[in-house]
């Protein structure tokens, strides 16, 4: 509303196809839904909020629901990942820096699959120097905070990857963004805004900012994209006194209802 000189955000879409194992889970879903909304089962056992989460984690990747599953090349981690090689190669000569948010499948340092170190692991095959890559779940103290943002901020760690939660506000390295990537959607709208905000702010010296949103078509992707934007335009609205509601609440959800998993 200030009007203050910031970069111009270059918003893109990248829409993968769903695996057959994702589609048949995605079913699978579905009929759990049906189960617990006809009280068929003890909600100790499986509910709604367990639904949801297992829907979001199939949709970051199929292998989230079993292991053992193959990597699909098609996957949109792949497409992340295929990005952000594009995005570290072009900005080589400004050594331009990326963020990539994923708030789902966070790293837990005991060797099981996650999505963190499967990006990590890719972005070195393909020829990143891994000092270049950071989890911001390393840095674990203030000191630890400071002098990996420090870094980033002079482009010595290009590819920095974290939580909303822990890469939010607070986090001051926009100095060289030139790409962001929302690899999963967060809830809140106010999420949206922390994320958009660590790159599209005073002190970046691009123009622009690429900022891709990932989604899995036929998955529960597309439903929380447009349930989290749509909240977002009306609370926008509101803030910005251009709609004659008087309140909105910016809805912590944590699971789908019925109907909305049924869509």
């Amino acid at each position: 509303m200030l009007n203050l000189p910031v970069p111009k955000a270059e918003y893109i879409t990248v829409t993968t196809e769903p695996s057959g194992f994702q589609k048949e889970m995605v079913e699978e879903l579905g009929e759990r839904a049906e189960s617990v909304r006809g009280g068929q089962v003890d909600p100790h056992i499986d509910n709604m909020l367990r639904i949801t989460s297992d829907g979001r984690k199939l949709a970051l990747d199929q292998r989230l629901q079993n292991p053992l599953l193959p990597d699909d090349p098609d996957s949109k981690v792949n497409a992340c990942v295929k990005n952000i090689v594009q995005e570290w190669q072009a900005s080589t000569e400004i050594l331009g820096t990326q963020l990539v948010f994923c708030d789902l499948s966070t790293p837990k340092g005991d060797g099981s699959f996650n999505v963190y170190d499967d990006i990590k692991e890719k972005l070195i095959a393909k020829g990143i120097p891994e000092a270049e890559i950071a989890f911001i779940h390393d840095a674990n103290t203030e000191t630890q905070k400071a002098e990996l943002f420090a870094k980033v901020r002079r482009g010595q760690v290009r590819v920095l990857i974290g939580s909303t939660a822990k890469m939010g506000a607070g986090t001051n390295v926009q100095n060289r963004i030139v790409a962001s990537h929302d690899l999963d959607c967060p809830w809140r709208p106010a999420d949206l805004e922390q994320r958009a905000g660590r790159s599209l702010r005073q002190g970046n010296m691009n123009a622009s900012v690429k900022m891709f949103k990932y989604v899995t078509k036929g998955t529960f992707d597309a439903y929380n994209w447009g349930l989290v934007e749509n909240k977002q335009k009306f609370i926008g609205q509101i803030m910005t006194s251009k709609s004659p509601a008087r309140s909105a609440e910016d809805v912590d959800a944590t699971a789908l209802s019925y109907a909305e998993v049924k869509k």
